[in-house]
């Protein structure tokens, strides 16, 4: 199979090579990729940690004084080039942070200790991190990555492309930026290491409970080859009983179930907690685990896996109180009872051990135990919105973030006026673009992806007043128009 290009022309290589991507993927879930290195003795351990780190930096139209004709470019360059503006002080900082995992693992390997660390890096990030010329950044990055020596020890996690939050992102979008992600991401770091991106982590952990968008969500993952997906665990309960999940600490499985009756599941990792910076940066998750001991699940004894996620560079915290303390934890953690594990060698090793994936226990996104209460499933969408908005009507705190709409456009009729930019867009490029099957390696549709994807980053989602409202609106009107333009009729 032949390498895969980083860039096509001056756009990220997003789309063109589905079929390659698919066969790649599905070829990393029939192998064993974690079981045999790192040496974990997992019917030994007491308890395992897993940490995440999350980078993410949106791309602005401020290559330029004038907001319709300036370049798009990353809000980190931006910072860089702007040091005398509130914060922007922090960008080398935040390069740094960005590029020292690539560091610290080789660096503890060295020194005979068994470092881990789970990494998601939005699609906008590496290219503005590219088109600065901090190449040195993904060099580190790729070393890790790449070598045998080291990428054992480091996980990425499969994101939408632009950082697009999945319950108010149109649910065929949304498709897009997770198949865009695994584009890029193959292009920079090859075939091979995408073989084993196996966990995928939503943009600001936003799970859809709209069942229709939720059984979308789920089946998007499965159908791009995701073995699991990051879940917090105040977005879930249990199927059972409709509790939060009681047993955060073991793998569970996400059940969505559409309005017509369909399912679509997926093992959820749950991450425990808020999302406060200070719970990775003080590696509070591993003093956590050093509590624990083995559980029983359907029968086997198997260590809880305690899991967290954080920003990976804001906040002083994050910025400098990391570094020592992981560097801490790990010489602690290495070949210990309590080791520190990445997700999907931890499950490699659960199921190599006996349990099955029937054994875990159902968790589905919230309030969806109400909704079932009133309707069956495959009583179709009409009912469901009636009963959504009775619920809603009975219940303040009852609520069903974002909605869908996929190849029907009849969601436009009757609101044309109050149309948001970003859905105006959206519906202009499945009108214009994904209806007419547009040949995805096409530069046109490929550099009205690009524009599309970026526009959809979460720092843009909830218009309000000022600069990043007017960033988002620019985004959008250059979507429409570079759709209008280059795709006639």
């Amino acid at each position: 199979m032949n390498p895969m290009p980083e860039y096509i022309g001056d756009v990220p290589n997003l789309s063109g090579q589905e079929a390659e991507v698919a066969q790649v993927v599905a070829r990393g879930r029939e192998r064993e990729l974690f079981i045999k290195q790192g040496g974990v003795d997992f019917g030994a351990i007491r308890a395992a940690t897993a940490i995440a780190l999350h980078q993410h930096q949106p791309l602005i139209p401020a290559g330029g004084a004038d907001l319709q004709t300036a370049a798009l470019i990353s809000n980190l360059q931006y910072m860089m080039e702007n040091q005398h503006i509130g914060d922007n002080h922090n960008a080398p900082t935040f390069v740094w942070c960005y590029k020292r995992i690539g560091e610290f693992v080789p660096q503890l390997i060295g020194e005979g200790h068994s470092p881990r660390c789970m990494l998601e890096y939005s699609g906008t990030l590496l290219h503005g991190l590219r088109k600065m010329g901090e190449h040195h950044v993904i060099d580190a990055l790729k070393t890790v990555t790449c070598n045998p020596d080291y990428n054992w020890a480091v996980e990425w996690l499969g994101m939408p492309w632009g950082h697009a939050v999945a319950p108010s992102t149109p649910v065929q979008d949304y498709r897009l930026h997770v198949r865009a992600f695994q584009h890029h991401f193959a292009g920079i770091f090859g075939w091979e290491a995408l073989e084993r991106v196996r966990g995928f982590s939503p943009s600001e952990m936003a799970l859809p409970n709209h069942p229709d968008v939720a059984y979308e969500f789920v089946k998007t993952l499965v159908d791009c080859g995701y073995q699991w997906v990051l879940v917090q665990e105040h977005t879930v309960q249990q199927v059972a009983d409709a509790r939060h999940p009681e047993r955060p600490h073991i793998p569970h499985r996400l059940v969505c179930t559409n309005s017509k009756g369909e399912t679509a599941s997926i093992i959820a990792i749950i991450k425990t907690q808020g999302s406060d910076t200070k719970l990775v940066a003080q590696m509070q998750p591993w003093y956590e685990a050093q509590g624990l001991n083995r559980v029983e699940l359907a029968g086997h004894s198997i260590p809880p896996l305690v899991t967290q996620i954080a920003d990976g560079e804001n906040g002083g915290v994050m910025m400098n109180e990391f570094p020592p303390k992981f560097m801490e934890v790990v010489r602690a953690s290495s070949h210990s009872a309590t080791p520190m594990m990445n997700a999907s060698e931890y499950l490699e090793h659960l199921f190599a051990s006996g349990v099955e994936l029937a054994d875990l226990p159902e968790v589905q996104p919230l309030f969806h135990d109400r909704i079932w209460a009133r309707m069956q499933p495959g009583d179709g969408p009409e009912k469901l919105n009636q009963v959504i908005e009775e619920l809603k009507r009975e219940d303040g705190r009852f609520h069903m973030e974002g909605g869908s709409w996929t190849s029907d456009l009849s969601w436009v009729k009757g609101y044309e006026n109050v149309l948001g930019p970003m859905e105006d867009a959206s519906s202009r490029f499945n009108e214009k673009v994904l209806r007419p099957g547009i040949a995805t390696d096409h530069p046109s549709y490929r550099n009205a992806l690009f524009h599309l994807m970026s526009s959809q980053t979460s720092c843009y989602r909830y218009w309000g007043q000022g600069l990043w409202t007017d960033y988002g609106r620019e985004i959008c009107r250059r979507v429409i128009e570079i759709v209008e333009r280059d795709f006639e009729g």
